[in-house]
């Protein structure tokens, strides 16, 4: 073996090549961005162009070290997700969030089995192709809900955690169906439950560290570091440095963890964000953290001096909380170069040569169709309906009592608004008759949110993508043969199976983001107050789920 790696200066056409594929990757995701909110949809098309299902420009071992990038780039889209969670609506919304999980993975494997009649599959095939759809691709998921400015409303805490909740049971997946092709249809039970219960102990594990490790640690650490604030200590925690380090050995060391213990890196990035966001909100810090430059500030301007040092205090913590620690060293590589790389390491995934065979496509689309509607349903979770609509009247008679009142399945969210109405209606309102008001009570009734489908649709729309995990299971389950027949063996083939779920994913993936985009511009639309043909559209569209 060579000691060393002989320098050798690239040639012309590779600059050229892998600029242009750089270049293109940013500009694409750029105009899309700006139009549909879903750039990446233009960064997996310019990974399939240049990648090896398109013209092959990029060689083998580049695409691999752009895979590997792409992945770290994942990691810190999942992580930087974690970061910008609120922990109080999480928790408000768990039990929500655990019912669109849970449809989202049980539909669209329900519905999988009837590649046994589209396609001839085994149940164990059809059983391998729902695993592989019953993901949510997390790195669309966070993509997508940054770029409409939904991360932190309740709608994007609901959707990535029954996001996250949905990726936890596909590795699991992959584990299982990793195991398929060495020990036949024998799948132990070592190979379930582990995943399982190693996902479950990160879950319940980090909270408990966070409260009856962190919190501790940390009190004893700032009463220390009030009592010696000029002290090696506190002038340490006190370098703009020091929260990088922190938070990146928190990251870093999450993922080496769960990794080696057998569960998902990014359930484990997700953690590790949202355990440094509940110190920073949760945890109280020193009043020492301010600058030396603040303090003698202070000291110059005694009128002033107060206000100085606590506006010095206030900007020190938050120049080293965690989104301000990942804005100033992860966000201008990961949104330059590690996201358009893990879009397009998708797009080099997609056997484009070998889809468009007349059987394989039709398949593919009636697949893909029953797919979306898998995941669209996860979005009925959130749908008002009034009780009036599926109540008895003597059930409903009972429920109209003040004390237990509820204004729609999910109790009285709105009440602390219902007492500032945003819009309130002009005098002569009340004096309509009762029809007109019944008519128009989804659309704004007095003193609530809005009782909108918008909600139910972003929800949908955003799950259907499935993207990175979905193509992972796939391609394990076509590399140990679950998927592959003895004639595509002889052949060199992809089999039928893996083309038809991988018109599924593909499609999925691409129209999931594109739908979603195209609703949340009509969103936006209609919460400018537009005025169309004489009236005022209404504001508040997504209601309760639009807030922090």
């Amino acid at each position: 073996m060579a000691a060393s790696l002989p320098y050798r200066e690239p040639g012309i056409i590779t600059i050229l090549i892998q600029a242009s594929f750089l270049l293109l990757l940013n500009a694409a995701n750029f105009v899309l961005d700006h139009s549909l909110y879903c750039g990446l949809l233009g960064q997996i098309f310019v990974g399939v162009a240049w990648g090896t299902p398109g013209a092959k420009w990029l060689s083998a071992e580049v695409e691999q070290v752009v895979v590997q990038l792409g992945y770290l780039g994942l990691l810190l889209l999942v992580y930087e997700g974690g970061l910008s969670t609120s922990l109080t609506a999480l928790r408000a919304n768990l039990w929500l969030s655990s019912c669109v999980a849970i449809t989202g993975i049980s539909v669209p494997i329900g519905l999988s089995f009837v590649l046994q009649k589209l396609s001839g599959a085994t149940p164990l095939q059809s059983f391998a192709a729902g695993a592989a759809l019953c993901s949510t691709s997390l790195g669309t998921t966070f993509t997508v809900l940054r770029s409409t400015g939904l991360v932190k409303s309740r709608l994007g805490v609901v959707l990535t955690s029954a996001a996250m909740m949905d990726d936890v049971v596909g590795l699991v997946m992959v584990q299982i169906i990793s195991n398929l092709g060495s020990s036949g249809d024998h799948i132990g039970s070592v190979t379930v439950v582990r995943p399982l219960l190693v996902s479950f102990a990160f879950a319940v594990c980090a909270p408990l560290l966070c409260v009856f490790a962190a919190r501790p640690f940390t009190l004893r650490l700032n009463s220390y570091r009030m009592r010696h604030s000029q002290g090696f200590i506190n002038q340490l925690v006190n370098k703009k440095g020091t929260p990088w380090v922190i938070h990146s050995s928190i990251l870093i060391g999450s993922i080496a963890g769960s990794t080696y213990a057998g569960t998902s890196n990014l359930f484990a990035a997700y953690i590790a964000g949202a355990a440094i966001s509940w110190w920073d909100s949760e945890v109280p810090h020193p009043v020492q953290e301010a600058t030396a430059v603040g303090a003698s500030a202070s000291e110059q301007e005694p009128g002033s001096g107060s206000a100085s040092l606590s506006a010095s205090r206030e900007s020190q913590r938050i120049n080293s909380s965690g989104s301000a620690v990942f804005d100033r060293y992860y966000s201008q590589p990961l949104e330059r170069i590690l996201k358009p790389f893990f879009f397009a390491s998708i797009g080099f995934s997609i056997p484009i040569t070998e889809m468009f065979d007349g059987s394989i496509v039709w398949r593919g689309v009636v697949y893909t169709a029953l797919m979306m509607l898998g995941k669209l349903l996860c979005g009925v979770w959130l749908l008002r309906v009034p009780l009036t609509c599926i109540l008895p009247t003597k059930l409903l008679a009972v429920i109209k009592h003040p004390r237990i009142q509820m204004p729609h399945f999910w109790g009285r969210d709105d009440q602390k608004e219902s007492k500032t109405p945003r819009n309130p209606t002009p005098a002569h309102t009340p004096h309509r008759d009762s029809a007109t008001q019944t008519t128009n009570s989804h659309c704004s009734p007095a003193g609530t949110n809005p009782r909108s489908v918008y909600p139910a649709v972003v929800l949908g729309c955003a799950m259907t993508a499935r993207g990175e995990i979905g193509f992972l299971i796939s391609s394990i389950a076509e590399s140990n043969k679950v998927f592959s027949s003895a004639s595509a063996d002889e052949e060199g083939k992809s089999s039928e199976i893996f083309l038809v779920v991988t018109w599924a994913i593909m499609l999925c993936t691409i129209l999931g983001p594109l739908s979603l985009g195209l609703v949340v511009r009509r969103v936006k639309q209609l919460q400018q107050g537009v005025e169309k043909q004489g009236r005022l559209v209404q504001k508040d569209v997504l209601g309760v789920w639009g807030l922090s």
